[in-house]
């Protein structure tokens, strides 16, 4: 193993991390939400449901690599970081921060202010984000895919939706 190899890459995703992103957010998304979204939310969120939701926004998707590994990404949809996911055993590493910091520069190609939304009970999230410079400036319900209205939906357009209480973070990223 090369230096290179043990120093944290980012790049675009490819339809060969699918697998790899989906059981990563799965797991990621059961740590950081357990007991805080509504009940229902739970039995759209298995496996299955994030292998699903994983190619439609492979193109918008950042993976971070250790190693060759695969162990964390961020997506984007518009203006809002829509997911940062990192592995339990690369928490604490500069991952997140670098995958947030990708997320805000593809953001700021289009747009001023970025935006994301987190659980109201995901504290360990919201200190992070709150550490990164962004701020929460409101209480939102935000519309979390089901996909229970046929295919999937493009990325946030509410169909098939469980409401989440959340709080609205915002930076401004230009």
């Amino acid at each position: 193993m090369t230096d290179d190899d043990r120093e944290l890459a980012l790049r675009a995703a490819h339809a060969q991390d699918a697998e790899a992103i989906a059981v990563l957010w799965c797991h990621g998304w059961l740590d950081g939400h357990a007991g805080h979204v509504p009940d229902e939310l739970h039995r759209h969120r298995q496996l299955a449901d994030f292998r699903r939701r994983v190619p439609p926004r492979l193109a918008t998707t950042t993976v971070a690599t250790l190693a060759g590994r695969l162990v964390g990404f961020v997506t984007v949809a518009r203006d809002e970081v829509e997911q940062v996911y990192v592995a339990g055993p690369a928490r604490g590493t500069g991952v997140a921060d670098a995958l947030l910091a990708a997320g805000e520069r593809m953001v700021a190609v289009r747009f001023d202010t970025a935006w994301l939304a987190v659980a109201v009970g995901n504290t360990r999230a919201r200190r992070f984000y709150a550490r990164c410079g962004w701020r929460d400036v409101a209480p939102l319900d935000y519309p979390a895919e089901t996909g229970t209205g046929g295919d999937d939906p493009a990325p946030g357009s509410g169909t098939g939706t469980v409401i989440v209480p959340c709080r609205r973070y915002e930076k401004r990223v230009r």
